[in-house]
This record gives C-alpha cells, sequence and structure tokens, in this order.
C-alpha cells in the first residue's frame, strides 16, 4: 500500500500568496499615510503662510481707492485742470435685492426723478454682483450727513468723498486741454487689448478718463496708480471696520507743465468777444506757444458730468462751431497774409524786387479782369511797396512769373502743409497746391491734373487750392521773424518733471539772411509807415517798441459779378475771412501772433489787427526785459539852436493831426479797413 502524498506544496503557496497580499497592502497603506503626512507637513509648515492670508482675505477686503488725476499747469505753475471733492451715493448690487424698494427708500433722502430713477433701474440690473452704481454726484454737505446717518438701515447703500476734474477757467483751454468723460464700453473693450490697462480701475465708479487734446494724450501719465483701503467685513461682504494701517496709497499722475501762459490765453479769449475764429502766440527765441485759443469755446466742466442730448445737439448745430478748434483743425485760404511767402519765392527765384510793375486797379488775363482791392490802383510797385500796399496786381503777376512750385516749396519752407508734434492730436496739415498735388489729387480725372496758367494768380494772393490753419500762419511768422532757424512750435514743456525738447533745436530755414530781412522790411512798414494796411491799428503804444505785421482778407465766394464787397447785409457765413500776421519788437523779434477771424466781414487791418495789438501788448508787458525797455526814460531832446539864417536846427518837426491830408509825396489814399471790390487787404 502506497504512502499518502504530502500537500506541503499546496501550504506554502497559499501562505505565500496570502504574505504577498498583505505585504502589498502594508505597503499602499504606508504609502497613502506618508502622502497625507507630507501634505499635512507641507500644509503646516510651507505653505501656513498662504492659508493664513487666505484666511485673513475672507475675514479683510481692499476697496480700490482711483488716484488723484495728475495737475495740467500753464508754464508759470497757474493750475489748468485740477480736482475738487465729490460727495457721491452709490447703490451696491447684492443677489436678491429689491432695487426698487432701495430707490424709494433713497428717494426720501435725495432728490430722484422719474427720469433718473428710470436710467439707474437699468444700470443696477445690468451690474454684475457687488459692483457699485453712482446714483448721485456732488451731493451737498446736508444730503451727504443725511445719507449716513441713515447708513445701518441702508445695507446696499454706500456714500463717500471722492475727486472729481475741475477746470479753472471754462473755456478759455478748452480745445487744447480736452476734458475727461466716463468711461463707455467701447473704452472697456479696448482696454482688454491694452496690458498696461488697470481694468479695475476702469470699471470704478466715477473714474473719468481723457477725451480731447492733452487729457488724451496724455491720459495714462495722468491717471497716476490706484491704491486701497483694507476693511474688515463680515460673512456676507459688508464692512464692519477699517483698518488704516493696512491700507495702500494711491499714487497721484504725473503733472503735465504746457508751455502757455495763462494771462496771453485769457485775454486771447477776451478780445475774440462774440467772433469766431483763432489766435496763436508763438515765441519766436524757443516755438514755445504762448496762446492757442479758438473761438467760441464751450465750458469743459459741462462735459466731465455729462451733457444732455439737447445741450449737445445745441452746441454741434451751432454754426460758429464751438467744438472745432480753429487753431489745428479749421483750415482756411491766408489770403494776403500769403505774400510774404510768395515774396521770399520770388526773391528765391532770383526776381529783382526793385522792378516795378504798374497796378491800375485791375489787370486782364486770361479771359477775365483780375482786380486790385484798391479800386483805381496803387500806381508803380515795387516788392517792398507791393507788401506794405497789400498790392494784388504786383502778386498775381509775380506769381505767374515763378509758377507754382517755386510757392509751394517756399510754402513748406515757412511750415505750411506740414503736421507739427505738439504732443496732442487734431492737425489738418491744410494744402499747399503745386504741379504734383494736382496729379495726385484728381487721379480719377486726368483732364484736370494739369496745372492751368490761371490757377496760379489765386495762389500769388492766397487763395484759389491754398489752405492753412492758424498755427502754421503762427509758425510761418515766428520762422520769418526769427531771420534763421525753422523753428518747431512747442506745447508741451514738461510731463513728471522731465522738460521736453526745444522747438529750436531744429536745422535753419532754406531762405537767406538777405530776402528775410528784405521781406520783414516791407511787413515793419504794413505797421509802421503812415500809408501801410494796419497802420493805425498796429501801434503798441508802448515807448519805441514796434510791431511789423501783414493783413489778409480771404474770400468765400467769388466777386465776378458784384458790384461791391461789402458784406454788411449778407449772411454771415458768406463773410469774408479777416487775418493778421505779427511779430514784434521788430528790432529785436521775440513774439509771433496769427489772429484769424472766421467771416469777420472787414478788412485784416480792422478785424485781425487790434485783436493782435491787444494780445501782444500782453506777451510784451509780462517779458521783464522789455517792460524794463518800456519803462526806461526817453533820452532828452537836445535844445534848437537857432542858425544866421533862421533855421532852427534840432527841432522835431510837427505831428500831422488825425484826418489831416496825406503829404504830398503820398500816392495813395489810406486804408479804411474795408476792402473794395476784387483782391484782398
Amino acid at each position: 500500500m502506497s504512502e499518502p502524498s504530502i500537500f506541503f506544496f499546496e501550504v506554502n503557496e497559499r501562505q505565500g500568496v496570502f504574505h504577498r497580499r498583505a505585504f502589498l497592502l502594508g505597503g499602499l497603506a504606508g504609502a497613502g499615510l506618508l502622502t497625507l503626512t507630507g501634505r499635512l507637513a507641507q500644509l503646516q509648515l510651507v505653505e501656513a503662510q498662504r492659508y493664513q492670508k487666505l484666511s485673513a482675505g475672507n475675514q479683510f477686503n481692499y476697496r480700490l481707492v482711483p488716484p488723484p488725476r495728475g495737475l495740467i499747469l500753464d508754464r508759470n505753475g497757474v493750475a489748468l485742470a485740477s480736482n475738487r471733492p465729490n460727495f457721491r451715493l452709490m447703490v451696491i448690487k447684492e443677489k436678491g435685492m429689491d432695487v426698487e424698494a432701495t430707490l424709494d427708500d433713497l428717494a426720501t433722502l435725495v432728490p430722484i426723478d422719474g427720469t433718473r430713477r428710470a436710467r439707474l433701474l437699468k444700470e443696477i440690473n445690468n451690474a454684475p454682483r457687488k459692483a457699485p452704481v453712482v446714483v448721485m454726484e456732488d451731493m451737498t454737505w446736508e444730503e451727504f450727513s443725511r445719507i449716513n446717518i441713515r447708513a445701518p438701515e441702508l445695507p446696499n447703500i454706500s456714500a463717500d468723498m471722492g475727486e472729481v476734474r475741475v477746470y479753472p477757467f471754462g473755456g478759455a483751454f478748452a480745445h487744447v486741454i480736452g476734458y475727461v468723460a466716463k468711461v463707455s464700453d467701447r473704452d472697456v473693450e479696448a482696454a482688454r487689448k491694452d496690458p498696461t490697462q488697470d481694468q479695475e480701475l476702469l470699471h470704478n465708479p466715477g473714474f473719468r478718463i481723457g477725451r480731447q487734446g492733452v487729457e488724451k494724450a496724455f491720459d495714462l501719465d495722468l491717471r497716476g496708480r490706484a491704491g486701497a483701503i483694507k476693511a474688515e467685513v463680515d460673512a456676507q461682504g459688508r464692512v464692519v471696520s477699517l483698518d488704516p494701517a493696512g491700507d495702500i496709497p494711491a499714487t497721484p499722475g504725473k503733472e503735465v507743465r504746457l508751455t502757455l501762459d495763462a494771462d496771453i490765453q485769457n485775454r486771447a479769449l477776451e478780445v475774440m468777444g462774440e467772433e469766431s475764429g483763432a489766435i496763436v502766440v508763438m515765441d519766436i527765441r524757443n516755438g514755445d506757444l504762448l496762446a492757442m485759443v479758438s473761438a467760441p469755446s464751450f465750458d469743459a466742466n459741462r462735459f466731465v458730468k455729462g451733457l444732455s442730448g439737447a445741450e449737445y445737439r445745441a452746441l454741434s448745430e451751432y454754426e460758429r462751431k464751438p467744438l472745432l478748434d480753429k487753431a489745428m483743425t479749421g483750415t482756411y485760404p491766408p489770403g494776403s497774409t500769403f505774400k510774404p511767402t510768395v515774396g521770399l519765392a520770388a526773391l528765391a527765384a532770383g526776381i529783382d524786387p526793385n522792378i516795378r510793375i504798374n497796378c491800375p486797379g485791375s489787370w486782364y488775363y486770361g479771359g477775365r479782369t483780375w482786380r486790385c482791392w484798391q479800386k483805381g490802383g496803387h500806381g508803380a510797385q515795387n516788392m517792398h511797396d507791393a507788401i506794405k500796399n497789400s498790392c494784388d496786381i504786383y502778386f498775381y503777376q509775380t506769381a505767374l512769373k515763378i509758377g507754382p512750385d517755386a510757392i509751394a516749396t517756399a510754402a513748406r519752407g515757412m511750415g505750411f502743409g506740414e503736421i507739427f508734434d505738439i504732443g496732442i492730436p487734431g492737425q489738418k496739415k491744410g494744402i499747399v497746391p503745386d504741379r504734383e498735388w494736382k496729379k495726385r489729387a484728381f487721379k480719377r480725372n486726368p483732364a484736370n491734373q494739369i496745372w492751368f496758367p490761371g490757377e496760379t494768380p489765386s495762389y500769388g494772393i492766397g487763395q484759389g487750392a491754398l489752405s492753412v490753419n492758424a498755427l502754421q500762419l503762427a509758425v510761418m511768422t515766428a520762422r520769418l521773424a526769427n531771420g534763421r532757424k525753422a523753428l518747431n512750435p512747442r506745447l508741451i514743456k514738461s510731463v513728471g518733471g522731465v522738460e521736453q525738447p526745444s522747438g529750436a533745436d531744429v536745422p535753419d530755414m532754406p531762405f537767406s539772411k538777405e530776402h528775410l530781412d528784405y521781406v520783414r522790411g516791407g511787413m515793419a512798414a504794413v505797421a509802421n509807415d503812415v500809408r501801410g494796411t494796419a497802420y493805425r491799428q498796429s501801434q503798441l503804444g508802448l515807448g519805441d517798441v514796434q510791431m511789423a505785421g501783414k493783413t489778409g482778407t480771404a474770400q468765400v465766394r467769388s466777386y465776378d459779378k458784384a458790384k461791391s464787397r461789402n458784406s454788411a447785409s449778407v449772411q454771415w457765413k458768406l463773410k469774408d475771412h479777416n487775418l493778421f500776421v505779427a511779430f514784434a519788437p521788430y528790432d529785436d523779434p521775440r513774439y509771433a501772433v496769427a489772429v484769424l477771424v472766421e467771416h469777420g466781414g472787414l478788412g485784416g487791418a480792422t478785424a485781425g489787427a487790434p485783436r493782435a495789438r491787444e494780445v501782444m501788448r500782453v506777451a510784451l508787458l509780462k517779458d521783464p526785459e522789455i517792460r524794463a525797455r518800456i519803462e526806461r526814460p526817453m533820452p532828452l531832446p537836445e535844445a534848437p539852436v537857432e542858425t544866421a539864417d533862421g533855421v532852427v536846427e534840432g527841432a522835431a518837426p510837427d505831428e500831422p493831426e488825425e484826418g489831416a491830408p496825406p503829404p504830398p509825396e503820398a500816392t495813395t489814399p489810406p486804408t479804411t479797413g474795408q476792402p473794395p471790390q476784387g483782391g484782398h487787404i
């Protein structure tokens, strides 16, 4: 009988399987415990500070504080744009809040009319949760106090003090500085694509961004950096107490200082009165703009709060266009103020300035009669006399001799047809026509691409296709007066204390000193020769300081079949534009001024020159060196000595009385300021 089988092998196998499983499970349990221990250690030791902050974040909250917007100052530190306190009332939207009931409660404390209520209902319902919506700004102290006393009963209401932009001079600087306005949906959408924008700040109630002028061009510099207020909150996020020690201070925006002078700017707007136009004043030594006024203007403070539809339509539909910047954006024919530039072009082309051209009052050319503003003519004129008397016949014929290209080259050398980098947008460069310009302008009409000879005479007196802005006229005058540098205008003096480049860091002009001196001499005669077209209107009354200038009258309609250019009976938009450019002192040029009176209806000597004189007086009297010169005692005249033949030597000639007949050598009557038919003064 065989021995029974021993099953040790099976027992051992089962034990081995058990041990392996136990080892595996033990290993997994150990790994889990090790991982848990490591995670606990990480939370307790490594990330303890982080979770402490998160815990504190549930207890404390930071409320964003908008930074004070940077100041805009004039060259002497006078504030042109600053900030003032603003008491605001806001509703903070919560989930499930009864908006109607909340507004009913507020209506018992502050005035809320039906229109505002409807707007607020829409804004609050569309706002995201916990987003504040401004209900009222510029509350009185009494209204602000009533809200704060009832604060415990109004859980979703907040009343605080912020800042709002204010423009102390109202409309005097409105076109240059611009204004700020509420952030629109379009602004928010554009900001999402710009990493430099503070998204949270844009959503802050009451925050404003620049819309025009300096406010827009330097918006990011003026904004500054937001701060925050640390506050303890409850489980619902409501403020329990404040923790001033944890506040993060806001960084104010940078200070922007302009080259403008508040006194000169205000005087320029004052002398414009009810007229429409522009005045630009420029420092001849460095290109600084001392005034840049567009009239009529508008109160920029009204735009900060927001205009109603009716208010905006009234501004935009007014025929004198207060919203248009006539100093940079509006372009006009320069009329006879362009004649000094034509004179430079003629001298550069080799025209002898002493050759005389007879002016009988009219000139037949190209199948039509071209008229001079002086009925009866000026007689024989050289270039000096033609500038002094603003003789159209001389410049008609001189322009034909040199052609449009030579005139355009000189015009560009004087700053016409150019957009200057003054730091703010809005300039229009106008048109400086020549043969190449016609080819470009009439690509679709080859028949009109040819420059016709009949277009040149008008070009010679600043009419035709030529158009410029008031800033370019001031640059032209400043360059001419400087006599060497092709000055560029400068508006921004410094940003955040960093000085901006001078307008005098430029190359020389492409004109000889002799030619510039000759043309300046003609302009001096305009203002100081008893027969100059602006003699009576250009006397400064400041001792021996004299002003040199040039008048201009630019047509806006044809006078071919008109018996008279008297526009007293025509509607405003059909009257001529009046212009005057000048610089002073003539013997030591410091300041240049350009005046444009839109549809003034009178000659440049009557409408433009007196305004230029008044603004120039302010600029000169504010200059310490010029003021010292004016206040210096005049030298005593030598005592008259009677000679043997009875002649008294050293005696001053008698001054002619006002209204006295002209001296015998004078060949033209004094201008009345109202141009007869034809031509331009």
